[in-house]
């Protein structure tokens, strides 16, 4: 091939004995020329209407940049008969000037150059704001942002499924917070590849661009998009660097709010763009450097901007313009609204309550634009607003809502994934709306298998809202403000091992086991149901000790009663080394209750059973729930599960939860206040205990509020509130651990 140029070069430009590096491209193969006559940049491409077109309009916009004084834009050089195109072969060649330079990507990258940035892609812009070329407007291209969709088909592409995930995520968020205002939004020609290596500097300024094949028709921002989302990369403080070259840029170029608006969901855009690109190029050209040097920057920025409220980076972005921030609404009146509409049995989480406006996966971002780490809200189990659950959602409530009484597959495919996460004699599944309806579902389908009409429960339980749900919740009834315990209702001690003087190796589990079996005694061939969660929430996160329910479960089945257990805070893989909380106590219930996390965030709930329980059942009024088991539901709940195996949650949670007990374990070394740590995966207790060893229920509340001032979120719980609960979603990860850890330890050294 370099005996074929070099004939080009010879006969059509007259440049003999030519030097030739071959340059990497995307859609053109690229060469320098270095010759007696000086340096150039011969361009190669297949000869196509299209392609001949745009080359056309390019050298267009070239000779009217050329006009731009105190800046450098490559110069197309006519070949011998005059003509800025030489066609042959098949091919198109074009020569350009070779600009000199150091790259944007190889130099240091000061205030000073920032805003010269700003002010050149400014005057770029500006004096190509009137142009007009119909073949850079018909141009589609996946590297033009308002055509982000295109690149939708090389997610399948990113290897590792949580980076999938994190790139479908901005894909959803341009769907809600681009596409819908897209035709409001200034259109012009524009470069729109204002990178590291197309940016050329001299004595620290900006002084030129190359390489003109991604120019478009597009959203004027994108420019800025595009130059923003390399400038940032590797920066320790990237939207400090951003402000600067919006600053200026908007001095030249003034900027619309609405433009700024977006500018976060566009760098997202180009950065996304990038790594799905990457990810297929590495398919074709896995040894391509020039093709993936800039990916590990790309997804660390990404994973940095997802950590960003959106609201905070459109008021950086505002203000750089010289804009006021986004309008906020005031607490006080929010409060006031509340408390006109709402009733004050609704608690409200801190001393300072939180305004919440956005989520994604471990993030929760406020009204006011801070980003608040979330290691509390079990409910989001695959993460805040994860995109395969919300597409599901989205997609089926287009096309199908209804109920029960008719068949869907949605309902059926459902049913099926849920119950082959269970042993073989769970085979049946009632499907309703929460967790509270669960255990109120259960309650009867006890009572109508057994006959009986008593239910034992552990102390401190919690099982739901409802009236029966009530009824067993010792958390609620013995609670001051309480109905007291119902005449049906048994309450067994909570086998809780720490402090109780026996130790977790069965002994502890053997004394509570004894007395709650003289309960049952007292009250023989009576109990319908037990009902306990494998791991206490509301309790105070407390596994159940070990050998309790090996004891307790065979006794209530002698007398005709049925086991259950209540997995809708410690179910699908929370707990790491088992997806049931059952499965750690090495027993098989006769039922169990579903909810919090089985939709994340959409309200579904279940109990799982036998055929044997559900068809006495049978025998009773038909059972049917309007909303249960719908197929808007079901295809979440779906997506949930799958996310799960896909993402490797359970053993994320596993690992993750382990590193995150060991960073406890060293704080509790140094801090006598952390009187026990306990719970597995990511569902965990921290219990405060005072000098005496008394629950220290003002500490607890202390590290809660303070960390909700260092943006962490966690709760309280326990009959004492004294138990730190840590449960947040799957996604969160060992550095989120440490920063989880290190804020308890600064308020722990400073209370």
């Amino acid at each position: 091939m370099s005996t074929r140029i070099n004939t080009i070069l010879k006969n059509h430009f007259s440049l003999s004995q030519a030097g030739l590096m071959k340059l990497e491209g995307y859609e053109s193969t690229n060469y320098r020329v270095q010759c007696d006559s000086g340096a150039f940049v011969l361009k190669r491409y297949p000869d196509t209407p299209d392609t001949l077109a745009l080359l056309e309009a390019e050298n267009q916009i070239l000779n009217r940049l050329d006009k731009l004084s105190g800046w450098e834009f490559p110069i197309t050089i006519p070949n011998s008969k005059g003509l800025h195109l030489t066609r042959e072969d098949g091919s198109i060649y074009r020569l350009l000037s070779f600009l000199e330079g150091n790259f944007l990507g190889d130099v240091g990258h000061t205030p000073a150059l920032l805003r010269s940035l700003g002010r050149f892609l400014g005057q770029t812009d500006k004096s190509l704001l009137n142009s007009t070329e119909p073949a850079i407007s018909a141009k589609e291209s996946q590297w033009d942002l308002k055509n982000f969709r295109l690149n939708y088909k090389y997610l399948e592409f990113i290897p590792d499924p949580k980076d999938r995930s994190l790139v479908d995520y901005f894909f959803l968020q341009f769907d809600e917070n681009v596409y819908p205002i897209g035709d409001q939004l200034r259109k012009s020609i524009i470069h729109n590849d204002a990178n590291d290596w197309n940016v050329l500097t001299k004595k620290g300024l900006v002084s030129g661009i190359i390489d003109f094949g991604d120019m478009c028709h597009s959203w004027l921002i994108n420019e800025l998009a595009v130059a923003l989302t390399y400038i940032m990369m590797d920066k320790k403080q990237p939207l400090e660097v951003a402000r600067t070259v919006i600053g200026a840029y908007h001095e030249v170029v003034p900027l619309k709010v609405q433009e700024l608006d977006v500018l976060y969901y566009l760098i997202a855009a180009r950065l996304c763009t990038s790594v799905c690109n990457s990810a297929y190029t590495k398919t074709i050209k896995p040894e391509s450097a020039y093709i993936t040097m800039s990916e590990k920057p790309a997804w660390s920025l990404l994973r940095r901007l997802v950590g960003l409220s959106p609201v905070r980076v459109s008021d950086e972005f505002r203000s750089a313009a010289g804009f006021h921030e986004s309008k906020k609404p005031k607490p006080a009146e929010q409060l006031k609204r509340r408390g006109q509409n709402l009733s004050s049995t609704l608690s409200l989480s801190y001393d300072r309550p939180i305004q919440m406006s956005r989520s994604a996966f471990q993030y929760m971002y406020d009204a006011e634009g801070n980003t608040f780490l979330d290691a509390y809200n079990n409910i989001m189990l695959a993460g805040h607003c994860h995109p395969s659950v919300v597409r599901a959602g989205q997609r089926t409530m287009a096309k199908l809502n209804t109920n029960t009484r008719y068949l869907y597959d949605e309902l059926l495919s459902y049913s099926e994934k849920l119950l082959a996460k269970f042993p073989p004699q769970l085979n049946k599944v009632f499907l309703v709306n929460s967790g509270s309806a669960a255990s109120d579902l259960a309650i009867r389908l006890a009572t109508a298998f057994t006959g009986k009409n008593k239910v034992m429960a552990l102390e401190h339980g919690y099982h739901g809202n409802t009236r029966e749900g009530i009824a067993i919740s010792h958390y609620k009834y013995s609670h001051k403000n309480g109905v007291g315990q119902h005449p049906l209702t048994l309450a067994a001690p909570m086998p809780k091992a720490f402090g109780s003087g026996f130790r977790d190796d069965g002994t502890a589990g053997d004394h509570f086991a004894e007395g709650s079996l003289t309960i049952l005694a007292e009250h023989k061939n009576t109990i319908a149901a037990f009902v306990a969660e494998p791991v206490m929430g509301c309790g105070g996160q407390v596994p159940l000790a070990k050998g309790y329910l090996a004891k307790v479960y065979p006794e209530v089945r002698a007398q005709g009663g049925v086991c259950i257990s209540d997995e809708v805070q410690v179910g699908f893989g929370r707990l790491g080394d088992h997806f049931w909380g059952y499965e750690m106590h090495d027993i098989v219930p006769d039922m169990v209750l579903l909810g919090k996390p089985m939709g994340n965030g959409h309200p579904i709930g279940a109990v799982v059973t036998t055929s044997e329980i559900a068809k006495k059942f049978e025998k009773g009024p038909e059972f049917f729930s309007s909303f249960g088991g719908n197929p808007v539901s079901c295809a979440i709940g779906e997506a949930v599960l799958n996310v799960i195996e896909a993402e490797k949650l359970q053993e994320h949670a596993r690992v993750v939860g382990n590193h995150l007990k060991a960073l406890l374990a060293n704080l509790q070394g140094a801090f006598p206040e952390i009187a026990d740590i306990r719970g597995s995966g990511l569902f965990l207790g921290v219990e405060l205990s005072d000098t005496n060893g008394h629950p220290n229920t003002k500490l607890a509340a202390h590290i809660k509020n303070n960390l909700r001032q260092k943006f962490i979120l966690v709760g309280t719980d326990g009959p004492h509130d004294n138990v730190l609960k840590i449960k947040p979603p799957l996604c969160f990860t060992k550095d989120d651990a440490a920063i989880l850890t290190n804020a308890i330890n600064a308020i722990l050294k400073d209370p």
